[in-house]
């Protein structure tokens, strides 16, 4: 999963960086509006963390830019500006969460995973499709109850393919999902063919019901067989 900080204050960013990423999300971040708005025009993002006071101007308009874009990240505003009007404005613009500052670490770590929850996961604490069974918050995966040993990045994929089941996937979004913004700009693609050659194996290996097929000149799919 990949979280976009949007936050102008170095300090802040930095440890909120490394938290996240100790909670095994992928992060990029960005210190001003401008900056954001071209982040989020190139890439995609599972969930924003929102600063809405920012050098060169409201990070609400963001917000707004984001609908204009008819993008779907989920985002919490997270801002010292605590006002009740503040709230509603940034509610009303699309925003799914608010946490004002200061805030203890591991609650940003919970409302991020409550988002992507309900965004991916329809809220539920597990996801099931055939035999497979993967627990997010525990990063661990099963094949008719038993425990399949992944890597991270191999897990990174197989998490990313079961929430999009059936969808034609493109190496290169699959890439910037998994790996990060820019990825996706590299020479070719070989690191992700080894990764997903490994998964498949596994899963085949355990009789999984999941299947992940290439799709020649595109990309990959996850089908049930």
């Amino acid at each position: 999963m990949k979280i976009l900080i949007i936050e102008d204050e170095p300090s802040l960013r930095e440890i909120m960086q490394h938290y996240l990423e100790k909670e095994r999300y992928i992060i990029e971040v960005a210190g001003t509006v401008a900056d954001a708005l071209q982040k989020v025009s190139d890439y995609n993002y599972d969930c924003i963390l929102l600063d809405i006071m920012l050098p060169d101007g409201d990070g609400l308009s963001i917000l707004q830019q984001l609908k204009v874009m008819r993008k779907q990240e989920n985002v919490i505003i997270i801002s010292a500006k605590d006002s009740i009007d503040d709230k509603i404005k940034g509610l009303n613009l699309g925003a799914d969460d608010y946490l004002a500052k200061p805030f203890h670490l591991a609650e940003l770590a919970a409302r991020v995973a409550s988002v992507i929850r309900r965004k991916h996961h329809k809220g539920e604490m597990c996801i099931e499709l055939g035999n497979v069974k993967i627990l997010p918050e525990k990063f661990e995966v099963y094949i008719g109850g038993e425990f399949l040993e992944l890597n991270r990045k191999e897990y990174d994929i197989l998490s990313y393919f079961i929430s999009r089941p059936n969808r034609l996937v493109n190496k290169e979004v699959l890439a910037e999902a998994v790996w990060g913004d820019h990825i996706d700009q590299v020479d070719n693609f070989d690191f992700i063919y080894a990764q997903i050659k490994n998964l498949r194996k596994k899963l085949k290996d355990y009789n999984s019901s999941l299947e992940i097929k290439a799709v020649y000149g595109f990309g990959y799919k996850l089908i049930e067989n």
